[in-house]
């Protein structure tokens, strides 16, 4: 299409492309305010290079193109590392990557230092053994010490070789991977079949290696990068050595690894991929940085989580220009009124966005966000979008600032805003906004564990009219329930025989499901503990309320402010009428084995979700915390934990695997 332009076309155009990319180089790089996003400015700076390519006769040495510098799982044996694989630090830009080379040339002076750059693969990282030049063992990272034993299961990767021509032990390292077209039709299969979707390459990945039957790890065509080669325990002299000797032996590695004699290529490598990773069939992250010098390495040695002599130089999150069309209210269960920017759709990272929150109303008028504005957005993490900056040189005049409602939107109650923070809320329990996720909540299975009672059946309940406030539950037939679309007469009865069953439920749990702000499982428990009785609670003072440990003045504000308003008092009465507990017995029930230890969870257990873990330990009498201390007596650790383990170990404090978890609390 360039090439259609006569002479005069392209020299007028090239002459607008640089000065629009000059322009959006200084509102970018210098006044930290850019009005289009990476995507947009990498189109204008790919048409300036193909005209200039059409038309070299109009290059000049200062045209922007000529600037220089551009956990163990159950059914799976555990097995422990013979080297532990170790997490690798992260850094965010170029001054953080600049640090790290200060930091190995502090601590190898007066040597050449030569870096190894390789693009970081968003996968699951995978160690694998050869013996006889077979292929041996296959195990995964795990909490970097033990992982699962996974090899019938990577055995599938077909660009994996299972017999290698040298004889001795070799131990190979890598990263498993799911190609993007892979990814797509495992999403399309699973929706189809109703299932939740995976949310990126990498989760997909990590599920797929943990099926149990290799026949279905086989039909989701995963793959394999490999990077580290270990002969009979011994590296290679250089980094770049071992990647030729495992391309050699029929590794499969990733072709755009580079030997960089400096920094400075390392960032250059960085600059290019950062512009090339959407040509890539694969998913990637951002750059690993290793000192190439084997020898180097090990003087350099490593930290209780990271090794010394590498990095990894993470990409900027996804990011695209759009437009503003409309800004609604959302209610939450709490009621929390939240701002949401509805937007001209736009693609990031392979998906379409068409909406993302705007937070609350001081986040609102803090970044001055009107309809009609241009926006950056961003997902942080590829997952959540938000907005970065408003382009507001884009403004036409047209744009409207956004009115805050005096009322909750839906339902017109009073909104409330607590003194000191930012969010407000609707304080009528009823809301129809409300209602949806209240009864969700109330019938959770943390709160009053009403089986079969999920999303889509609720959705029924009130698209029938069937269900209009929480106490309605109660008040179901079974003549109204066997007319709804799939459900038959046992799931009828199995419904209202678990509604009847709630209402024997703990004091703890109903004080849980009423929804208090501030109150969660926890202090729930304390409350029920100490007052007895529903009714009692709700007439406590906030004195007598911040007797309790856990009880501040914030907390008990919102205690008293939730049972003094009319629509509460009513639910309560109402619930009082259907027959539900309102008053706890002091009896404890079975063994309490775990009484007097404190637990604290890290990592993503297989058995079970966290909430259930904490469930199981809480009744059979211990107690869980969030953060590790001198005062935990076990650390349980899952798959992939995190920094709590370091902690736990710089303190003493007894792991726990899943296996020795469940042997503790009888399951194994």
């Amino acid at each position: 299409m360039d090439k259609k332009l006569t002479r005069e076309e392209a020299r007028k155009r090239i002459s607008e492309l640089r000065e629009q990319i000059l322009y959006h180089e200084k509102k970018y790089y210098v006044d930290n305010d850019p009005q289009i996003s990476d995507y947009e400015f990498d189109q204008l700076m790919a048409e300036l290079k193909r005209l200039e390519e059409a038309f070299p006769e109009f290059i000049t040495p200062d045209s922007p193109t000529q600037r220089v510098g551009e956990k163990p799982v159950e059914g799976f044996l555990t097995v422990e590392h013979r080297r532990p694989m170790l997490s690798i630090e992260n850094c965010y830009d170029v001054e953080g990557l600049k640090e790290f080379d200060e930091r190995i040339r502090k601590l190898l002076p007066k040597e050449k230092i030569e870096y190894v750059a390789e693009l970081k693969i968003d996968g699951l990282s995978i160690s694998i053994t050869y013996r006889d030049g077979r292929y041996q063992q296959a195990v995964t990272r795990g909490d970097g010490f033990r992982g699962d034993d996974v090899t019938a299961q990577v055995k599938t990767i077909r660009s994996l070789p299972l017999t290698i021509p040298i004889t001795d032990e070799v131990e190979v390292r890598g990263e498993v991977y799911l190609p993007y077209e892979s990814f797509k039709k495992i999403n399309q299969e699973r929706e189809k079949k109703g299932e939740p979707l995976f949310a990126n390459p990498r989760n997909a990945a990590a599920g797929s290696i943990r099926l149990l039957d290799p026949r279905e790890v086989a039909n989701r065509n995963l793959d394999i990068f490999l990077y580290y080669i270990f002969i009979n325990g011994q590296e290679r002299p250089s980094q770049w050595e071992n990647l030729l000797q495992l391309k050699k032996l029929g590794f499969k590695t990733n072709p755009h690894s580079r030997l960089c004699l400096s920094l400075d290529e390392v960032i250059d490598y960085y600059q290019e991929w950062t512009e090339k990773r959407d040509s890539l069939e694969y998913d990637v992250d951002g750059v690993v940085v290793k000192v190439n010098s084997t020898r180097q390495r090990e003087l350099l040695g490593a930290t209780a989580k990271s090794p010394r002599w590498a990095i990894s130089f993470k990409f900027p999150a996804r990011q695209a220009t759009t437009r503003i069309k409309e800004i609604i209210i959302q209610v939450g269960r709490t009621g929390a009124l939240t701002p949401v920017a509805i937007l001209e759709p736009v693609q990031i990272s392979g998906t379409t966005i068409s909406r993302c929150t705007l937070h609350n109303e001081e986040e609102l008028k803090r970044k001055d966000i009107r309809v009609g504005d241009y926006i950056l957005l961003e997902r942080s993490g590829d997952v959540i979008p938000h907005v970065v900056s408003v382009m507001k040189e884009r403004r036409t005049g047209k744009e409207k600032p956004f009115i805050w409602p005096k009322t909750c939107p839906v339902c017109h109650s009073a909104i409330y805003k607590e003194e000191g923070e930012a969010i407000s809320r609707c304080i009528n329990p009823s809301c129809p906004a409300r209602i949806r996720e209240s009864i969700l909540h109330f019938a959770s299975r943390r709160a009053m564990n009403i089986e079969g009672l999920g999303e889509a059946l609720v959705d029924q309940l009130l698209a029938a009219g069937l269900i209009k406030q929480i106490p309605d539950l109660y008040h179901l037939q079974y003549e109204d329930l066997i007319k709804l679309e799939r459900m038959g007469p046992k799931s009828a009865q199995n419904l209202l025989d678990q509604i009847e069953e709630s209402k024997s439920r703990e004091l703890w749990r109903l004080i849980f499901a009423l929804g208090i702000r501030h109150v969660g499982e926890k202090l729930a428990q304390s409350l029920a503990k100490k007052f007895l009785d529903l009714e009692k609670l709700a007439r406590a003072s906030e004195e007598e309320l911040m007797t309790l440990e856990d009880v501040g003045p914030k907390v008990a504000r919102s205690i008293v402010f939730f049972f003094a308003q009319p629509e509460n008092r009513e639910l309560i009465k109402k619930l009082k009428e259907a027959g539900l507990k309102f008053k706890e017995t002091t009896e404890k029930v079975g063994p309490q084995p775990l009484q007097g230890l404190t637990f604290v969870l890290t990592g993503t257990l297989s058995s079970m979700t966290r909430e259930q873990a904490k469930e199981k330990i809480e009744r059979l009498g211990g107690s869980v915390s969030s953060s590790v201390s001198k005062k935990t007596d076990y650390l349980i650790v899952g798959e992939e934990p995190g920094s709590k383990l370091d902690k736990a170990r710089q303190l003493g404090v007894k792991t726990l695997d899943e296996k020795e978890f469940l042997k503790l609390l009888g399951e194994a």
